[in-house]
């Protein structure tokens, strides 16, 4: 249970770190009030643009790949066992840690890009292949209707999906008992929690309200026109 519980710290104490608003503070920029409010990369993209955005979602996405390495290396080598549950800890802790950062009031991001950096961590330590997927469904998603709200739910679905499909087939070791319950449970509860923090979006979607979101700042900025109109 300890490391279990050492990895879920690991996991919150690189998730807290908020990158959208850092990078937003070195351009005299509090993204916290701007656009939507949320630190992670869409409302950098729509606020600050395509830099900021490609910045943002590599910061986020890669503190999560190093707080997983990390607990990989300490724990999982040593305790094969149970190394994909202790990475899923350590998943859940920076999901956490990005959505409700401690300094922040706990209100951070939607986890999104944390859950990119799951999938890439999945390359290092497991196969390429799921993060290829998630890679090819979000953007195909994105670019045809252009709501990201759609694009990470679905992502975000499918994690959990391929999560229980590699231990159905046996194409990842988890221990018996305990673990495997964990294994389903953990990509279960980081899916739930973007569904949580996209409750908004999935209202709005829902009555025809949701905006859309585009790579060029300018387009954005005609659609954020737009709506306040």
């Amino acid at each position: 249970m300890i490391y279990r519980i050492i990895s879920l710290v690991i996991g919150y104490l690189f998730g807290v770190f908020q990158t959208g608003y850092f990078y937003g503070k070195l351009h005299g920029i509090d993204i916290r009030q701007k656009g939507s409010g949320n630190t992670g990369t869409t409302n950098s993209l729509r606020v600050l643009g395509k830099k900021a955005a490609g910045i943002v979602l590599l910061g986020d996405a890669g503190k999560t790949v190093a707080a997983i390495l990390l607990v990989h290396f300490l724990f999982g080598n040593a305790n094969p066992q149970i190394d994909k549950v202790l990475q899923l800890y350590a998943g859940l802790g920076a999901t956490l840690g990005h959505n409700f950062p401690f300094y922040m009031n706990f209100k951070g991001g939607k986890g999104i890009a944390v859950l990119a950096g799951i999938y890439l961590a999945m390359g290092f330590t497991d196969s390429w292949w799921p993060f290829l997927i998630g890679l090819v469904v979000f953007f195909s998603i994105f670019f045809a209707i252009h709501y990201v709200s759609v694009a990470s739910l679905t992502v975000s679905a499918l994690f959990f999906v391929i999560m229980v499909v590699m231990e159905r087939m046996g194409w990842v070791v988890v221990g018996d008992g305990t673990a495997k319950i964990e294994y389903y449970i953990l990509p279960a509860v980081i899916m739930a929690m973007a569904f949580v923090r996209h409750r908004k979006n999935i209202h709005a979607l829902m009555t025809g309200t949701e905006r859309k979101t585009y790579l060029s700042k300018k387009k954005n900025k005609e659609v954020e026109q737009a709506g306040s109109k």
